[in-house]
């Protein structure tokens, strides 16, 4: 599978991890360009498996992603519509898309990333930032509109609803060590730890079956917002999925003919045993 051709970022895949660089001067602005390029990204990426890992980052000193483009807002309808009326927007479709997406994605999120450039963020699985570099927020009320590419939808799933709310109405900025405490990222981190913390988790991950990150991803997903019965449900539709296309029952049979679970040291050390499991095929 090729990945290039794009014009607002670039690409290099080096196993099974693809890393997306934005380098769209001046801003980085969250246009019809770039959104045409993230759909084109999903189409291939949805149909690959031997990519399981997608770290987005940027080269711009400053900023991660831009707002949304406000071109593309100015020209809005003032007239009201009802909810048989309203239709998604081209920036909630393509971030449910990346979000949907069949590999773990993960946001390095070393500059700014306001506005949609923000809820992109939220889209990706995982968020990890850096101190004194990353800020984020959500400016929409100010403007008169509300978060719109997900961060209304996706925000109190993160933070819960009262911090949600704050940093939507309060429409200011919050720095990376707030954004940990309030759940937005994942963890935060200084500039000279982000690199070897992402690669770090990037590699390992990408070590797994990749039907069984989807597998994972997806029951995640599908079971935030489901009474516990119907969660459970998902969870198990998901499990038969990973088993029917993995080697998980190999490894559990070949973990029970040695007497693996039975052996003290394997029980002190699953942190590696777990990657030396992935010989099994």
């Amino acid at each position: 599978m090729s990945y290039d051709g794009y014009t607002t970022f670039k690409t290099k895949q080096d196993d099974a991890i693809l890393t997306v660089t934005f380098d769209f001067p001046p801003v980085n602005v969250q246009g019809q360009e770039m959104l045409a390029d993230l759909s084109g990204l999903a189409m291939r990426l949805e149909r690959d498996r031997t990519v399981k890992v997608v770290v987005f980052e940027s080269s711009h000193p400053e900023i991660w992603v831009c707002h949304y483009d406000t071109n593309l807002l100015k020209d809005m309808s003032t007239e009201t519509v009802s909810r048989e009326e309203a239709e998604l927007l081209d920036l909630q479709v393509v971030l449910e898309r990346i979000s949907k997406l069949p590999q773990a994605t993960i946001a390095k999120l070393e500059g700014f990333a306001r506005g949609g450039g923000h809820e992109f963020a939220l889209a990706c699985d995982m968020r990890f930032a850096v101190r004194g570099k990353f800020k984020f927020m959500q400016m929409e009320v100010g403007m008169g509109i509300l978060p719109c590419g997900g961060g209304a939808s996706r925000m109190a799933r993160q933070t819960g609803l009262g911090r949600a709310l704050e940093i939507i109405l309060s429409a200011r900025d919050f720095d990376a060590d707030e954004a940990e405490a309030y759940g937005t990222v994942n963890k935060a981190l200084n500039a000279d730890e982000i690199d070897e913390y992402v690669n770090t988790l990037a590699q390992r991950i990408a070590q797994f079956p990749a039907e069984s990150i989807n597998a994972c991803k997806q029951a995640v997903y599908e079971s935030i917002d489901k009474p516990i019965a119907e969660a459970l449900k998902a969870e198990a539709y998901w499990l038969y999925q990973a088993t029917s296309s993995t080697p998980a029952v190999k490894r559990f049979a070949i973990a029970d003919e040695k007497g693996m679970e039975h052996d003290m040291e394997n029980q002190r050390n699953w942190n590696d045993l777990v990657m030396q499991v992935q010989e099994i095929q």
